[in-house]
């Protein structure tokens, strides 16, 4: 039986809050000899030579004023105070605007390990030079103090000063920060606008802007959809009045984050805690390993005007793999900005599972998130609506489970060969500590299992390969990965 979907909350939106939003000023950072940015393409764990993709890499700093929040309850918003800001961003795009897209990604940069970490580049980063997207990475307020340690030169000028410092608030435990993270969301906002404005100096003069899309994985996205965005309209140009980000990849939906330091984070079962109806598209992406920890933010898919929305449910996907981390900064650049690195570039954790399992290089959350990518882009730009898929199944009762089939996948979400016609079972937690649990490992059928399954291997390949270009058809996969898996199956038992 599939559980029980989450009503849709409508926000109280007062429109009078509803505000143009400014162009910060654009400064950008030169790259020198003994200089370069955090999280630099060609300084990862896996290192990517942009120039030979015939991509830029240049890093900005933003700076301007933001504004600070208070998110009530009911949905509504207001204004509390208002600071000075200046933040950093990494931009790339190809070096050719003739071969850019349109579209450009903004990532939400991950501050887990406290320092910028570009988790969603590493699973989109094929797709996205492939296609000629730019995409842009978005320091939030965690990772400050590791840019500023790693270089206390390049990133003196980093601030979230806290415009209020003497004021007291029941949200900022210990007594107030001298950082306001709520200076982040207004700060979003007008990363957008300098994206799109087309202003001299400004990230992607010379470029054609056509679609902005904002990806993480953690709950600032939420809380920016939710509460921020009905009020973040451009100001000048042929933007005028529109949303600030046309568009929303959400990896993982989950509890928003708090609003500001003053804020509390809205609790579960908290009418602000599940995605609302807004007027652009919203693709959720959710890995099988992922869905019962998420019960409580599942919502039903829409189609209207003022709200488009379509969560993908990956049967036999993990919550995370090795393209997350191939986007790690090298080793000696983590020691610089954290004072220490986790395990080794081939397992970055600092204990093993038990017993100890490959980090997951399989392609089937990379090729979604590929997928979902196309599909916002297409009904953003084209209008055209993606496919609709059924919820994964799931038990009743106090302790909810996934419903497997009898090959250990999950019964029910959006399908593919590796878990409709497998060689084995793709299971989506490990035993062990630490992030163990998150992530996933192959167990292979025994050679008379297979056989039985597929008595032949010209058979198995025929079989993948019509499913293949049926789910390329329907685009739950992208022409190009359906062309790599094919490959990667004829390379493995031939035609």
């Amino acid at each position: 039986m599939n559980w029980k979907l989450a009503p849709v909350f409508v926000c109280a939106i007062s429109t009078a809050l509803a505000q143009t939003t400014p162009v910060p000023k654009a400064a950008l950072v030169p790259v020198t000899a003994d200089s370069h940015p955090l999280g630099a393409a060609a300084q990862t764990l896996q290192p990517l030579d942009l120039a030979k993709a015939g991509y830029v890499e240049e890093e900005f700093i933003l700076s301007g004023s933001a504004n600070v929040y208070d998110w009530k309850a009911d949905g509504s918003l207001n204004r509390t105070t208002s600071g000075a800001y200046a933040d950093r961003i990494l931009v790339r795009h190809p070096s050719n605007p003739a071969r850019f897209s349109g579209t450009v990604v903004v990532e939400l940069l991950n501050s887990a390990r406290r320092f910028d970490w570009a988790m969603m580049w590493g699973f989109l980063q094929d797709s996205l030079i492939e296609n000629g997207d730019a995409w842009v990475g978005v320091t939030m307020p965690g990772a400050v103090g590791g840019l500023q340690k790693f270089n206390p030169t390049r990133y003196a000028s980093l601030s979230f000063a806290n415009p209020t410092l003497d004021a007291s608030c029941a949200g900022a435990k210990g007594g107030p920060s001298a950082t306001e993270e709520g200076l982040s969301f207004d700060i979003l906002s007008q990363v957008a606008a300098a994206l799109k404005s087309g202003a001299p100096g400004e990230p992607m003069t010379g470029f054609k802007v056509e679609g902005v899309y904002m990806t993480t994985q953690a709950g600032d996205i939420e809380t920016y959809i939710n509460a921020i965005h009905p009020h973040a309209l451009l100001a000048n140009g042929s933007g005028s009045g529109k949303p600030a980000y046309d568009g929303y990849l959400v990896k993982n939906p989950t509890a928003p984050a708090r609003i500001s330091q003053c804020g509390a984070a809205p609790a579960r079962g908290d009418a602000r805690a599940t995605i609302k109806d807004i007027n652009v598209p919203i693709i959720a992406v959710v890995a099988q390993g992922e869905v019962v920890a998420g019960l409580a933010y599942r919502r039903p898919d829409a189609d209207g005007p003022n709200g488009r929305y379509r969560l993908y449910e990956i049967a036999g996907a993990a919550h995370i793999d090795k393209y997350a981390y191939t986007s790690l900064p090298t080793f000696p650049d983590q020691i610089a900005a954290a004072g220490s690195a986790q395990g080794s570039p081939e397992w970055p954790f600092n204990a093993m599972c038990d017993p100890p399992i490959p980090l997951s290089g399989h392609p089937l959350l990379k090729y979604s998130y590929d997928a979902a990518l196309m599909n916002l882009d297409r009904w953003v730009r084209k209008g055209i609506a993606p496919p609709h898929e059924e919820r994964m199944l799931v038990t009743d009762g106090a302790m909810p489970a996934l419903v497997l089939d009898e090959f250990g996948h999950a019964k029910g979400g959006v399908r593919s060969p590796w878990v409709d016609e497998p060689t084995a079972t793709y299971t989506t937690t490990s035993p062990g500590p630490g992030t163990c649990a998150e992530l996933g490992h192959v167990i292979p059928f025994a050679a008379d299992r297979i056989k039985a399954l597929y008595p032949t291997p010209q058979g198995y390949v025929k079989k993948m390969s019509l499913e293949v270009d049926d789910l390329v058809k329907a685009h739950w996969f992208t022409e190009s990965d359906g062309k790599k898996m094919k490959a990667e199956l004829i390379g493995a038992f031939g035609k």
